[in-house]
């Protein structure tokens, strides 16, 4: 009687048994110091049994309407489970009504009523949809990136959610790999400043917020390196390839504060990531000194048995609890396991406790022991999702986005001497594709599709046809289904050819359809799917005056189509704004500022790509053949990172240095002048690499190390100023740690990777 007096002391202190009467939200402000929520969870620890403890360590999906009956015995189970407090998070239950029924099924049954947090793949967007991610990197506008990451967050929150699974921040430098699209491409620096970017956008100042949500920084790690670009494949890297390219991203997001971390499908070396204690406990944990808490990524506990490093499920949650993964999602490895491993020994409880400790200390900043219905706000619901102010924020991450690759004789922006544009394609009046993959709560078809963005903006007088040409994809899109594409139907080319002769300028809408990219949407072969390489012929065959509009969602072979069409626009999917954001760029009225976060290839037998590589043992050869290179093809990117070109031109001046050397707690300033030399605003990204001449291991000929987006009116000049010191030259080296090395270095600036101006300076 007495222990049962002291529970409930402790329950009416921490405000636990008011919550089963609560009908609307409070909003009240959460107490934040760090001590005080501290004491709290050390006080709720001290009640939890340890099937209760495991229960925290238990997330379930939302397979079943949590308004209705549970029907099925697996979700009578789960109900059960939820009644008893056994499971601490649930995902894919979204809406306000959805929510706060899930949440009562636990604050008005369980014993110590320890709220539910739900959290939802909200990738690049709710309902609103912004560019998919690797698009959005294009901007390389970080105000912008927190900005719709905010949007996203805020819709999320409106419907009940409070933690989403993003972003990614896995470097990807395989255009084959489908959910490249995902991340923000294959430079570690520019990944880690758009993670912090985003994570801010999600959680805010305060957690607490209820028009805020948890971030995740996923896939822990090294999942963008998976073998030959296929998903869920073996990782082989070394240790330093580890630190200097992989973890970078991952150990901002953990300064940044990130609320949640996901392991990933892939091994390394051997051992796969979410059995990986040096990735979770001795580094994340350990070294960096991060304090919240680790979720699986969707069933990878129990992959561990057909990985091979598990014989059981059993075996499985040993091996991840004990290596720090702190959440079982949807693999019912803790459930069926953990107690019994407890009981035997096998696992030490303090492993328990420190995971549920890191999940309430999550529960805590979100303020859900303060109210676990704070999110369910239907009025907020009603106002927030897709918003009219929602839709401005998506067509400026839109316009901003797309990146401009050729633009021969000038063809856009469209003359006002245009008076009859075609617009063919199986792409062109698409209104669903544009919303991409991993497209959340997103309305189906509801995206402003090419054609009528065009519609929107031509000038009145001037004559839009339309030809759709071919079909890309045949059968169901989904998620789920495998894609099939038309690779015979070319009944529509004969439409189309006409339509183009007798246009004065066609806008050719070609790439992926959405479901192309994605998880599990890998290919050996990143060129134009179905029939559209006939199309591009015969169109370009039949008009000479041709603008090609890319939709996707990696990196395409535009090997025949840079050499044959005069102007091509890489428009990414840009969401629920597509088409407008697009005729905005078509019809001048934006001038496009977008730069490459990944290289475009020659051809497909160029992946893995990227920028930073190093010069190898036999970097030239002259006359002879025994060096690194292709006997079929250039080695060099069509289109490298960084590159992007605009309506204006824009002229660079030479390095300043402010000295030629420096030493430890010294720095030295790196300026450059910009010039707008054409009869446009225009905006640059300025960018500044540095290559590291000899080094204690090899070393990349550039890395990305600054950069700072411009604005500048014709004729216009600035100065952009960088600071060079330690941390700037710091890596991972020889010595297992991350040191600054003594040498010679030379520093690269310019408006992409490969036309740079250069200068030295040493660091002694």
């Amino acid at each position: 009687m007495k222990k049962r007096v002291a529970i409930i002391g402790v329950l009416l202190s921490l405000g636990f048994l008011a919550f089963s009467t609560y009908e609307k939200p409070g909003f009240k402000k959460s107490d934040q110091d760090p001590r005080n929520i501290e004491q709290k969870i050390d006080s709720v620890l001290a009640l939890m049994t340890l099937d209760e403890k495991i229960g925290q360590m238990v997330q379930y999906n939302g397979s079943w309407d949590v308004t209705g009956p549970a029907t099925g015995t697996d979700n009578e189970k789960k109900l059960e489970n939820l009644k008893n407090g056994l499971v601490g998070s649930m995902l894919n239950v979204t809406s306000v009504e959805h929510t706060r029924q899930a949440q009562k099924i636990v604050m008005e049954n369980s014993r110590l009523k320890i709220p539910l947090i739900f959290g939802y793949d909200v990738i690049h967007g709710y309902q609103t949809m912004f560019p998919v991610p690797l698009g959005e990197s294009a901007s390389w506008d970080l105000e912008l990136m927190e900005k719709t990451a905010r949007v996203a967050g805020r819709e999320t929150a409106a419907a009940g959610v409070h933690w989403t699974f993003a972003p990614m921040m896995d470097i990807s430098r395989d255009a084959r790999w489908g959910r490249i699209m995902e991340g923000a491409g294959e430079d570690p620096y520019l990944n880690s400043k758009i993670a912090v970017a985003r994570i801010k956008g999600f959680q805010g100042n305060d957690l607490s917020d209820p028009k805020t949500i948890a971030a995740c920084a996923k896939h822990f790690a090294g999942y963008g390196f998976a073998e030959g670009g296929r998903d869920y494949n073996t990782v082989n890297i070394g240790i330093y390839e580890l630190n200097n390219t992989i973890l970078p991203p991952f150990k901002a997001a953990a300064d940044a504060g990130v609320a949640t971390f996901m392991n990933s499908f892939n091994e390394i070396d051997g051992v796969p990531a979410t059995a990986s204690t040096y990735l979770q406990r001795d580094l994340l944990k350990g070294k960096w000194h991060w304090d919240g808490f680790v979720v699986s990524d969707w069933g990878s506990i129990t992959e561990l048995i057909p990985h091979g490093v598990a014989k059981d499920k059993k075996a499985a949650a040993e091996l991840a609890v004990k290596a720090g993964s702190d959440m079982d999602m949807e693999g019912g490895a803790y459930e069926s396991s953990l107690k019994e491993l407890v009981e035997e020994g096998k696992v030490a409880e303090k492993l328990i406790d420190d995971a549920v400790k890191r999940i309430l200390r999550v529960k805590f900043r979100l303020g859900l022991f303060d109210d676990p219905y704070k999110y369910c706000d239907e009025a907020f619901e009603k106002s927030e999702l897709y918003s009219e102010a929602n839709q401005e924020v998506a067509l400026e991450a839109g316009k901003k986005s797309i990146v401009l690759l050729k633009n021969e004789n000038d063809i856009l922006p469209i003359k006002n001497s245009i008076k009859n544009i075609a617009v063919i394609g199986p792409l062109a009046n698409d209104k669903d594709s544009p919303l991409g993959n991993w497209r959340a709560h997103a309305v189906e078809n509801s995206a402003v599709s090419v054609l009528e963005g065009i519609r929107n903006y031509a000038p009145k007088g001037v004559k839009i046809t339309y030809a759709e040409g071919a079909k890309l994809s045949t059968g169901d899109r989904s998620f789920l289904n495998p894609m099939t594409f038309n690779k015979d139907d070319k009944s529509g080319f004969a439409e189309a050819e006409k339509l183009a002769k007798q246009a004065d300028l066609v806008v050719l809408v070609v790439g992926e359809d959405a479901f192309q990219t994605g998880e599990g949407r890998s290919q050996t072969n990143i060129g134009f799917a179905g029939v559209q390489d006939d199309l591009i012929e015969t169109v370009q065959k039949a008009n000479k005056n041709v603008v090609m509009v890319l939709m996707n969602g990696r990196p395409m072979d535009l090997s025949w189509s840079s050499k044959n069409i005069p102007a091509i626009v890489e428009s990414w999917f840009l969401g629920s704004q597509h088409g407008n954001a697009v005729a905005e760029i078509l019809f001048g009225k934006y001038n496009p500022s977008g730069k490459l976060p990944v290289s475009f290839p020659q051809n497909s037998g160029m992946e893995p790509l990227y920028y930073n590589q190093k010069s190898t043992g036999r970097p030239e050869g002259g006359a002879q053949v025994t060096y690194s290179h292709y006997t079929d093809s250039p080695r060099e990117a069509l289109y490298p990172f960084g590159f992007g070109l605009s309506f204006t031109e824009f002229e660079y001046g030479d390095i300043e240095l402010s000295a030629d050397s420096f030493s430890e707690g010294e720095k030295i300033e790196a300026s450059i002048s910009v010039k707008n030399t054409g009869n446009m605003v225009g905006e640059e990204t300025v960018q500044l690499y540095l290559h590291d001449l000899v080094g204690s291991i090899t070393r990349p000929n550039l890395e990305l190390k600054a950069f700072e987006k411009i604005s500048l009116k014709p004729g216009e000049r600035k100065v952009v100023n960088f600071i060079i010191d330690k941390e700037m030259i710091t890596y991972f080296t020889i010595n297992k740690k991350w040191e600054a090395e003594a040498g010679d270095f030379e520093v690269m600036i310019g408006g992409n990777s490969v036309d740079l101006k250069k200068a030295n300076f040493e660091f002694k």
